[in-house]
């Protein structure tokens, strides 16, 4: 496999935990009030949402399990509620 095919599986593998990374502050943001920066919040998301990914593919031994989906998000959500500090 070459530089640029390992690139595109690479964006390919990452893509629901950057939109989720993006998505849910931008969500947070309509739905509670404005807490945090944006792309410090974006940025943990992605990080969380990725490595549950990873996760799964080491589980699971390969990649796009629906469980694996399920997880991230979940992942990524519990990370957005703890940065925007919805519980108070």
């Amino acid at each position: 496999m070459g530089l640029i095919d390992f690139l595109v599986h690479l964006t390919s593998f990452l893509a629901p935990a950057l939109f989720l990374g993006l998505a849910l502050p931008l969500a947070s943001r309509l739905l509670l009030p404005g807490r945090g920066r944006f792309w410090l919040q974006a940025g943990l998301v992605a990080l969380a949402a990725a490595a549950v990914l990873a996760g799964g593919l080491w589980w699971f031994g390969r990649d796009g399990k629906m469980a694996t989906y399920a997880a991230a998000v979940l992942a990524a959500a519990s990370t957005q509620w703890l940065l925007s500090r919805a519980w108070k």
